[in-house]
This record gives structure tokens, sequence and C-alpha cells, in this order.
């Protein structure tokens, strides 16, 4: 198959416009489309690192690591679903109205960290209930520590709620509405490298800047200004993309008039859990691919919270503690950009297989000498540091390879698929496996914590729980990739 953009004149040798095309296959003509609509995703995704930052600053050193596992299950999960309501609500009443969407959409979000800084943390003593009073009530645990921390925990959600809306409704929905399957090709792989960038831009911006205020108010000032410009950025630059493409490329904003069959597609996109469960039941290769799905975030749910909880003892005051998370948060975006790069090598010349397996396979190695040290004990300065060091690792790691090969291999898994398992397959995953994947891991902590005391103590029960999901990703993936080869070349499956 030729390379992006087409392969040099009668089979010559690649010169410099070769080298050019297979490292930034953008033309001149194209630039100021790719670098506006690179600069939304870029400033979104700077400004997702940062409130990320922060919630889990808040709500660590307030209310512990474990109050994650709550908050996950019973804030976040039950604000996800009001939040798709109230979306496709607003989505249907401006109806083709997409830029008054897209800024009703935006704004929220930005007011409302804006007001969490001006108004609500300030006021945080007069607004929340004393820790004591809550524990009459409650007893001692974390429920009394989050319900004491109640603006906190709403920080946390809000936040959390912009992670999962930002990439996908304010960024990848306008992509693809403006961005051809040819462009697509070469815009979206170089999309992901330059916004790889942003966590490195913001977690400096945290290090060197936000930090340094001399309390976490001040640094909180500071993270929200830098926040706040990131939003005013980001309608600036969709303001400026639509403007753009309504003079150079008018047809791709011209409404769509809907055909029958798409209609009838996006019907079925729309299934119940038990239509997606029993979808997911009859084809054995969609099963495989929603237990990847659901490994994924349970063994990353898993080792995230243990490590958050170590962090949080070496690093108890929150200034340390932002200090830290935006180091890492640089650490993570540096580390993707370049395994982005070797990852779509490695996709390239040893197979969708090895791609597969090399997230789970890396996650299986680096867990080693992090559950060691935890379970030998943390009790020192010394041990604690490398606890924390191994930790962060191996999180890093996770992340980069996720960015660089899950995520490719797992859409990819996709491509030899008829149109109804296409359709239907996907909307069921997404319904189930990343519900499960993302509430599942909190779910099964919440029932440690409440049997060991505390995360640390469920350390030896965490590692077996672990290893256990990465097993049946590691197999699972295995025989994928076996499927996945036969229906490439074109050869049938039984009952997928």
């Amino acid at each position: 198959m030729p390379p992006p953009g087409g392969a040099s004149p009668g089979g010559a040798s690649p010169g410099p416009s070769s080298l050019r095309q297979a490292i930034f296959p953008i033309s001149r003509a194209e630039l100021p489309k790719f670098l506006l609509l690179a600069s939304v995703k870029f400033f979104v995704v700077w400004a997702l690192t940062v409130t990320r930052d922060t919630k889990d600053t808040l709500v660590v050193t307030q209310a512990g690591a474990e109050a994650i596992a709550f908050m996950k299950v019973y804030l976040v999960l039950p604000a996800a679903v009001l939040f798709t309501a109230s979306y496709n609500a607003l989505a249907t009443k401006l109806r083709g109205r997409r830029n008054l969407l897209f800024y009703c959409t935006l704004a929220p979000f930005f007011l409302f960290f804006l007001a969490f800084d001006l108004f609500i943390y300030p006021s945080r003593a007069s607004l929340q209930p004393p820790l004591a009073l809550v524990e009459a009530y409650l007893g001692p645990g974390v429920l009394a520590k989050i319900v004491a921390n109640w603006t906190s925990a709403l920080f946390y959600v809000v936040a959390e709620i912009y992670s999962s809306a930002s990439i996908g409704i304010l960024f990848w929905q306008v992509a693809n509405e403006v961005v051809p399957v040819e462009q697509a090709r070469r815009f979206y792989p170089l999309f992901g490298q330059m916004s790889s960038l942003a966590p490195v831009c913001a977690g400096q911006y945290v290090v060197r800047y936000s930090s340094r205020a001399g309390s976490f108010e001040g640094s909180l000032h500071r993270l929200t200004a830098g926040t706040t410009a990131c939003g005013i950025a980001i309608a600036a630059c969709y303001h400026a993309g639509n403007k753009y493409i309504e003079r150079t490329e008018p047809h791709l904003l011209a409404p769509k008039k809907p055909s029958s069959a798409t209609s009838k597609a996006k019907k079925k996109e729309k299934m119940s859990m038990s239509e997606s469960a029993r979808f997911l039941a009859s084809s054995p290769y969609l099963r495989l691919m929603a237990t990847l799905v659901v490994s994924y975030g349970l063994s990353i749910n898993l080792t995230e919270i243990i490590w958050k909880s170590l962090v949080k003892k070496q690093y108890p005051d929150p200034l340390d503690y932002s200090r830290f998370m935006g180091a890492f948060s640089s650490s993570v975006g540096a580390a993707t950009f370049f395994v982005i790069f070797l990852g779509s090598n490695i996709i390239k010349f040893l197979g969708w297989r090895a791609g597969a397996l090399m997230t789970p396979g890396i996650m299986m190695l680096l867990a080693v000498p992090f559950f060691t040290c935890i379970i030998a004990g943390v009790d020192s300065d010394r041990t604690l540091k490398a606890a924390v060091t191994l930790g962060m690792v191996q999180s890093l790691l996770s992340k980069a390879t996720k960015y660089a090969l899950f995520d490719p291999t797992t859409q990819m898994a996709y491509i030899p698929l008829d149109e109804e398992s296409k359709v239907k397959g996907k909307a069921a995953i997404d319904v189930l496996g990343s519900r499960i994947g993302k509430s599942g891991g909190s779910l099964v902590q919440q029932a440690l914590v409440l049997w060991f005391g505390s995360i640390l103590q469920a350390a030896p029960a965490v590692m077996l729980v672990y290893y256990a999901v990465l097993g049946s990703w590691w197999v699972s993936a295995n025989r994928l990739s076996y499927m996945f080869h036969d229906l490439s070349a074109g050869k049938k499956i039984k009952n997928s």
C-alpha cells in the first residue's frame, strides 16, 4: 500500500520530500487547518492535565486515595449519566447549530473551575461541615471524609466529567466532522503526537510556576489562570478553524441529510445494557475485544490508587503533592511522544499481535518490583521513596504504551468486521466495557479496603487480582490475534 500522500513517481528513490511525507505528511495548503485543529486538542489536553492533577491533589490529601474508589462509583458514574442525558437533550435542541452546541458544552466546565477558585475554595470553611460532626453521624471512615470535604469532591467529579467529555466531544467530534477520510489517515496520528506535548508543558507549568506560589490557595489561583487561558484558546482556535474551513472547504460544514441506512445504523448504536450483553455473547471475537477493554480499566485502577496512597504518604503537603504530580504528567507526555513513534513501528514490523501484547506484558513486568517493595514494607523513608519511584515508572509506561499501542491495536481490530458488527459491536463494548472497566476496579478496591482497613494493607490481595486480570488480558489478546489475522485474510470465523 502506498504511503500517505502518494509514492514517488516511477518508483524513484526516496528524497527529501519522501522523508517529509514519512515524518510530517501535511501539505502547505493543509497546514492552517491542521494547526488550528491540533491547537484545539493541545489546549483541551493541557486543561485536562492540570485539572486532573488538581482534583487528585485535593481529594488524596484531604480524604485519602481510598476515597477515589468510592467517588468513581457513587459520584462520577451518576454524574456521567446525567451529563450524557443533558448533552443529548442540548444537542437535540440545538440541532444544526454546531457552533453554539460546542460553546455551550465548553463554557460550563471552565466557568465552574473559575468559580471554584474565586468563591468555593476560599469559602470552604463555612460551606463544609466539620469532620468531627460528620463522623458523629456516619462514623470514622472514607465516607465521612468525602462528605466533610464535599467541595473538593465536587471539583473531582466535574474534572472527571471534563476528562471524559473533552477529548471525545470538544475535539474528536469536531475533527470527525471536518476531516475527510483521506486527510484523517495523515492528520490523526500527528494529532496524537502533538497533543502528547501538552502534558509536558502543563506539568512544567505546575512544577516551575504554580507550585511556587507559597500556599496551595495561591497555587490554585495560578492553576486556574492557566486553565481559563486554555478555555479561551480552545474557543478562539475552534472559531478560527471554522472560519478557515468555511472559506476553503465550505462543503464540509454543509448540513448532511441522513440516509435511511445511516438512520438505521444510529438506532442500532443506541442499545441497552441487556441488548449489549446479548450481542457480545453472540460473538467470540467481540467478547475478546471487550475483555481487553475491561482488563485495561480494571488493572490501571488497581495500581493507580495504591500508588497515589504512597505518594500522599511521601508528600502529605498539597503543594508538594501537586509539584510531584506535575512532574509526573510531564514525564507521561514526554514518554508518550516517543513511544507513539516507536509503537507505530512495532505494529508495522512485528505485527498486530506484538503490539497488542506489549501493554499487558510491560504492566506485568513492572508491577513485580512495585508490589514486592510494598509487601516488604514502606515504613522507612528509603523504602517509601523506592515504592513511589517504582510505582511512578510502572504507571508512566502503562499509560504511554496504552496510548501508543493498546488504543491503535484495539481500533484496528474493528476494521475486518462486517458493518453490523462494527456498529453494534463498538456500541456494545462502549456501553459495557468502559463502564465495567472504570467502575469494576473501584468496586474491588472498596471491598478490599472494607476488609483490610486500608488499600496498603490490602496490597497482597490487590496483587493477586491484578495478575489474574492481566493473565486474562494476555490470553484474550493472543487468541484475538489469530482471529484478527484470519478475518484480515478474508477467512470466516465461526459465530463471529
